[in-house]
């Protein structure tokens, strides 16, 4: 798969084993960019998640205005994937 318009980052996160505990340890994500639009987002997501080795945890949509000749809409740019390694 191409990774055009995708961009990765790692992001250290400080998580409590559990709640009586004060040990932390330190987990590791990846935030990956997915540069879509409404022509072949759902392709293109489909692929993406398929090819991640990780727990995808969130998918987060960047929605922007749009102001149309019909009015005011909204358009999805990217799609940010936060995924646990």
């Amino acid at each position: 798969m191409k990774e055009v318009g995708q961009k990765r980052s790692v992001v250290n996160c400080r998580h409590h084993v559990n709640n009586q505990n004060t040990n932390l340890t330190a987990m590791k994500y990846k935030v990956h960019r997915l540069d879509v639009n409404s022509h072949n987002m759902q392709e293109k997501l489909q692929e993406f998640l398929n090819s991640l080795r990780g727990e995808v945890i969130t998918v987060l949509p960047n929605v922007q205005p749009s102001f149309q000749f019909m009015g005011a809409t909204s358009k999805v740019n990217f799609l940010l994937i936060v995924e646990k390694v």
